[in-house]
């Protein structure tokens, strides 16, 4: 259609913005896919992936996405690496400020996703990297022999506990409920798992240390009772915050900062998509956002569509 850069920009590289890319790709329709660092986003942070499917007996997150962006290549999409800084809306021509340059389309399908959300401690920031984690992938091997403790009750986090038992002496769980989210079989697994121990009804004031972790301060949420548990490592995992800072102002987004879309990825604004963990959405997985991100590929093609028949 000419006088803009590229017809479609993805923004992100995980599997919702891979998978639109496949989709777009294959359409013939010029896009351009922008990610912050490697393709993948969190599935590079995931040690083993069972609930994919084709793959009976598991992948690992990174050859999973090594096939998803090679896929993508084979079909010629253009990919590159930048920092996506804003969005301009004026017209039916987007733009896209990436790096401090501006690149134009007709269509941004964001697929930015989410990231581990912190605790909010004393002592988190201050000992990231040196004790306190957000990746059991990454960091693991690290505590070979040690106690730790991971912070949560989601699938994730009991996920993760499991995978630490491979290095760590023993895994301590503190949950603020008496009881798991995670599923059935995850729970079965961890509850079996010698190596794993709960301490239920508890939060983390603090943690503790100074040149690494030390421990944590715990408080019991039923009693209200104080006690130090004393661990070289901390690994939480208590939900997600979504990537959406450079549209911050966006009236697209809910009170957490999730972007708000229709079945068919649209949100409110003509020519803005959505998919993947960004979403507001009930079940972040990566099936889920590799559905989310062939639908907004549709989506975005019948927009693109419908402008060159208003000309």
């Amino acid at each position: 259609m000419g006088n803009v850069d590229h017809e479609v920009i993805i923004i992100g590289g995980g599997p919702a913005g891979l998978t639109a890319g496949l989709y777009i790709a294959r359409a013939r329709i010029d896009a351009l896919l922008i990610e912050r660092l490697a393709a993948g986003g969190q599935v590079l942070l995931t040690d083993w992936i069972e609930n994919y499917p084709a793959y009976p007996d598991g992948i690992s997150g990174i050859d999973l996405i090594q096939k998803m962006v090679s896929q993508v290549q084979k079909f010629g999409l253009d990919m590159s690496t930048g920092v996506v800084e804003s969005i301009g809306l004026a017209g039916t021509v987007k733009k896209v400020k990436v790096n401090s340059n501006v690149l134009s389309c007709r269509c941004v399908i964001i697929a930015t996703g989410a990231q581990p959300k912190r605790l909010g401690v004393e002592g988190e920031s201050d000992l990231i990297g040196r004790g306190v984690s957000f990746c059991a992938t990454c960091d693991g091997p690290f505590f070979k022999d040690q106690e730790i403790a991971v912070v949560g009750g989601g699938d994730t986090a009991i996920q993760e506990a499991l995978f630490l038992t491979k290095f760590a002496r023993k895994v301590l769980v503190i949950h603020r409920r008496n009881r798991l989210r995670a599923t059935v079989i995850l729970q079965e697994r961890v509850f079996s798992n010698e190596k794993i121990e709960f301490v239920w009804d508890t939060v983390v004031e603090k943690i503790l240390g100074s040149d690494g972790v030390e421990g944590l301060t715990l408080r019991n949420v039923k009693t209200n009772s104080h006690s130090v548990l004393p661990v070289q490592g901390v690994f939480i995992f208590i939900g997600v915050k979504p990537n959406t800072d450079f549209i911050k102002d966006f009236p697209i987004l809910n009170q957490d900062g999730f972007i708000v879309t229709n079945g068919n990825m649209e949100t409110s604004i003509p020519g803005i998509f959505a998919a993947g963990d960004v979403r507001d959405k009930f079940f972040r997985q990566i099936s889920t956002a590799v559905g989310d991100g062939a639908v907004a590929a549709f989506s975005a093609e019948k927009y693109i569509e419908n402008l060159e028949h208003q000309k």
